[in-house]
């Protein structure tokens, strides 16, 4: 038996090289910045809670937990608790979990496949019309077979391994999808937090407003009774008080939205909301903010990575559809026994064996495999095209980020300007008011004035808060140093 030329193949199957492109991840952008315009390096500072002047540095690094540089234990508790219990991050894990069984049972083409197999049969044979089958003569017969058949399709040409290359970065779009939820719980988290203490901000300083409205309301009642106001006067501040009332209740309901969107993030029903609540002023804002360069950016955004792993898959998808066009080689083997008696299904002389080798070649299939072909290669320069357009959005996201806190800065600082000349206004009037000299109502317009700047205020530091987390959001999150803080421990791959 000449065995080692049925199997003479299997070094060339080592040996070759798969068919189709092999894939080079795309180049990083050479862009230096993001626009003269978008690129600061320092903020304009205020006075107050969130006046910090916000440096940006090029090279600093993301923590994997940034939401710890905003110095509250509460929010960071409420991130921890959210990663453990939110069912859509629930969905990424078991997602990656999924994608890596099918890429390991993908891998496992690349092994022969060896299959057992046992039977028995009954069987009654027309000796009149044909030769008895078996060394018997006997007419009804039973015959027992045990058999090994092994079967070996050799990548010759590697479209096995185009598949398991695709698989290997299907799995890894699973989990770069999986940091992408991880980011996205987090900064949703934070910014929901945010949310809150401003509108809680926004609601005392209404409520306050609406109190002074209903003081100038009483005052100018009391001067239409003595005459010194007219009833024009008494219905123009009326409308100013059911106008100032009538913001009240939107606030509210925000507010009350916004715990139950809180509540969401965290993977709990509405009836179980956290009872830890957010102030501004109780949250400190980031001095030194990242500003990684495009180059870095492209390996740092989990959707950049995941649609550079599509372009993967889509690479890998055009080798498997070549290989497909060109000759399938097998090999197989079956060894076995088969009697007549089940005891003697193992005994001398009745064992039996063969060995085989196959080649298969399609002549026609109406172009199909060409189309497949062609098919798979438009469908590699769509990744392609969706890389691109993935990459620019990401660039845009943070160059419209960077704006927006320079804008926020000097917002913030224009506003300040604007609470600070009202205090001092209304100290003037309650020192004039003190001397007789002007009236309780321009007193409590002064003063309304104060808390309507207040109100605005209150906006545009939390402005502030929102935009420097979205600013870690654009950055890609710091996933990469996120290690054993997530609900599975996980940890992402260098750069």
């Amino acid at each position: 038996m000449k065995t080692p030329s049925l199997f003479g193949l299997v070094p060339m199957v080592l040996a070759a090289c798969a068919v189709g492109p092999d894939f080079k991840r795309p180049a990083a952008p050479a862009a230096a910045d993001y626009g003269t315009a978008s690129t600061p390096t320092l903020t304009r500072a205020s006075d107050g809670p969130g006046g910090t002047a916000q440096r940006f540095v090029a090279e600093l690094d993301i923590p994997g937990q940034w939401w710890t540089l905003f110095q509250s234990p509460a929010l960071t508790q409420l991130v921890s608790d959210g990663f453990k219990a939110n069912p859509d991050v629930h969905a990424a894990e078991a997602a990656l979990r999924q994608a890596h069984e099918l890429y390991l049972a993908q891998r496992g083409s690349l092994l022969p496949s060896l299959q057992g197999s046992a039977g028995a049969a009954r069987s009654r044979l027309p000796t009149a019309t044909l030769t008895p089958v078996t060394v018997s003569s006997e007419q009804i017969y039973s015959l027992y077979t045990a058999q090994l058949s092994l079967s070996y399709a050799l990548d010759v040409f590697g479209g096995t391994r185009r598949s398991i290359e695709a698989a290997k970065a299907q799995e890894q779009i699973s989990h770069f999808q999986l940091e992408a939820a991880y980011v996205s719980l987090s900064t949703n988290i934070v910014l929901t937090a945010v949310q809150e203490a401003s509108l809680r901000g926004q609601i005392t300083a209404t409520e306050r407003l609406l109190a002074l409205q209903r003081q100038i309301t009483q005052t100018v009642r009391g001067q239409l009774a003595l005459g010194t106001a007219s009833e024009l006067d008494l219905l123009n501040q009326l409308a100013s008080e059911a106008q100032t009332e009538a913001t009240l209740p939107p606030l509210q309901k925000q507010l009350g939205q916004t715990r139950d969107t809180l509540t969401a993030l965290l993977g709990r029903l509405p009836s179980e909301a956290p009872a830890e609540q957010f102030q501004l002023q109780e949250l400190t804002l980031p001095s030194d903010l990242p500003a990684s360069l495009p180059s870095r950016l492209v390996n740092q955004r989990p959707d950049v990575r995941a649609a550079e792993e599509n372009m993967h898959v889509a690479s890998a998808q055009v080798g498997v559809a070549l290989a497909d066009m060109l000759p399938q080689f097998t090999l197989s083997a079956d060894a076995g026994s088969t009697a007549l008696t089940l005891g003697h299904l193992f005994s001398p002389y009745t064992g039996f064996w063969d060995l085989g080798a196959s080649l298969s070649q399609s002549l026609f299939q109406g172009g199909a495999l060409v189309h497949r072909h062609r098919a798979a290669e438009a469908a590699l320069d769509q990744a392609a095209a969706q890389y691109r357009s993935t990459v620019i959005a990401a660039c845009q996201n943070v160059a419209d980020t960077l704006k927006a806190l320079q804008a926020d800065a000097d917002a913030l600082s224009a506003d300040e300007a604007s609470d600070q000349a009202a205090r001092k206004t209304l100290d003037l009037a309650q020192q004039q008011f003190g001397l007789g000299s002007i009236s309780l109502v321009a007193l409590l317009n002064a003063e309304q004035t104060w808390q309507q700047a207040e109100i605005n205020l209150i906006q545009a530091r939390a402005s502030r808060y929102a935009d420097t987390v979205a600013l870690f959001q654009a950055l890609g999150g710091g996933w990469w140093n996120l290690k054993g803080e997530t609900s599975d421990g996980h940890s992402g791959p260098a750069n």
